[in-house]
């Protein structure tokens, strides 16, 4: 592609036209080495950004940065206070909102078609998502679970998320 800066970091190549439209936006995550493990994946599909929201662990932050290695010098980062407030500044430059929750209404990410740059808002371990947060969110999208429980570790999660992302928004 003419005019494509490609800059070479470790093995891997990067062009400054290739990242996937995608922003990651975490809400109260408790576990900084979750936290870490989504800026290696945020990374991994050149999202544009991860929002660190409430009292989430954001860089810089020694445990974070044992599970990032080092993809928090990499990876653009924000705080925000709260993350309805993160969801509302990317509502206003028409990105979609997408919760990855487990409620009711929550599409089968197998089923679900991502068409243009979106937020994707990951919750709590242990509590979800707020519900201010709920509320703000566009569509909702989950993991099936065939087990017990109903869900998995959210940096596991986010890797399936954001992979799935990636190979849509990619193709556009």
């Amino acid at each position: 592609m003419p005019g494509n800066i490609t800059v070479t970091t470790g093995d891997r190549q990067h062009s400054e036209h290739s990242g996937t439209p995608v922003v990651i936006i975490l809400d109260r995550l408790r576990s900084a080495h979750n936290v870490g493990n989504i800026l290696r994946l945020a990374d991994a599909v050149q999202a544009q950004k991860v929002i660190c929201a409430g009292y989430t662990a954001c860089p810089p932050h020694p445990k974070l940065s044992k599970s990032a290695m080092g993809a928090e010098e990499i990876v653009a980062t924000q705080h925000y206070e709260q993350a309805v407030d993160a969801i509302h500044h990317y509502k206003q430059l028409d990105y979609d909102i997408i919760g990855v929750e487990t409620v009711a209404e929550a599409q089968c990410i197998w089923d679900y078609q991502f068409n243009k740059p979106c937020a994707l808002v990951f919750g709590n371990e242990a509590l979800g998502l707020q519900e201010e947060t709920l509320q703000a969110c566009d569509h909702f999208i989950s993991l099936p679970a065939f087990g017990l429980k109903n869900s998995i570790n959210v940096s596991n999660c986010a890797a399936v998320i954001l992979f799935k992302a990636a190979e849509h928004l990619r193709q556009s």
